[in-house]
């Protein structure tokens, strides 16, 4: 036998074992239903937000878009009080990761259900900040900065690690897809070019600081993250990446060295390297 089958094989129980830590134990079931339901979708299959989406890159992306979104006070306090995030980590990234793949790959019926379902449960979410300041999570401006912080951070990660990276105007193309599930949400003012996200994010910025939640988000994703010590290089390379990739004012709110030139070089080249792992592993999987 030569060494091919026995590699073949560990690549697809490798990727299978990857794809069901994010997607939940029944993603497969998810993503078959998600792919093959016939149906009308949202986004036509040459969208750019399908190219985005469907990119390992995502992985990066993901981890710089909560270390940014804990950055604005009243939003931390809703995760830190109403998520599970410490106690379930797993459950609450598999749901997440559902919902960007039901609302982008999955039949609008599907779509909109996935989006009622979160607005109900945003419904229900409020509170009060340790500064004493009411909120509810369908305020459409936290709504708005959970969403903008997503879409720059999934598009900031696939300039730099996406297999085929998007010309500017598909970019654009990309914010503009995006911000159809934004307003479905509840957000209104959602960007639809790349300059008015990068501005939108910018006018968040005389809010934004790290308060202690924020700080023990990120201590929690970077230092405690619950990860199997088989996987722990890779996703430590991803968060190495994912901290070199966001802007330097953001990794000193969150108490974090800013990487010099070649430390930000070296993470990454990891976050590459990780990256083209995670496509190649999850590429191997069976389609049956």
């Amino acid at each position: 036998m030569s060494l091919v089958t026995p590699v073949r094989q560990w690549r697809a129980r490798a990727g299978t074992a990857l794809f069901l830590r994010v997607a939940g134990p029944h993603g497969i079931r998810s993503r078959e239903r998600i792919h093959h339901r016939p149906g009308p979708r949202w986004f036509a299959p040459d969208a750019a937000i399908r190219e985005v989406h469907g990119d390992a890159s995502m992985f990066v992306g993901g981890l710089r878009s909560l270390l940014l979104q804990s950055l604005h006070p009243v939003a931390m306090t809703a995760v830190a009080q109403h998520s599970g995030y410490r106690a379930d980590p797993w459950g609450r990234l598999a749901r997440t990761s559902t919902f960007l793949a039901v609302t982008v790959f999955g039949t609008a019926d599907d779509a909109q259900a996935a989006v009622d379902a979160v607005r109900t449960i945003h419904g229900r979410v409020r509170g009060t900040t340790d500064d004493g300041v009411p909120y509810v999570a369908d305020e459409p401006d936290l709504l708005r900065w959970v969403h903008v912080t997503e879409i720059e951070s999934f598009l900031d990660a696939h300039r730099r690690w996406g297999e085929r990276p998007l010309t500017p105007e598909r970019a654009d193309e990309y914010v503009a897809q995006a911000a159809r599930i934004g307003r479905a949400l509840g957000a209104t003012d959602v960007p639809e070019t790349v300059a008015d996200l990068e501005a939108t994010i910018e006018g968040y910025r005389p809010v934004l600081r790290a308060t202690p939640a924020a700080l023990d988000a990120a201590t929690f994703l970077l230092r405690e993250p619950p990860v199997p010590v088989a996987l722990r290089a890779g996703y430590s390379a991803l968060a190495e990446a994912a901290v070199a990739s966001l802007p330097a004012w953001a990794v000193t709110e969150l108490g974090l060295r800013v990487p010099g030139p070649v430390r930000s070089r070296a993470a990454l080249w990891a976050g590459d390297g990780a990256t083209r792992t995670v496509r190649w592993l999850l590429a191997g999987q069976p389609t049956g």
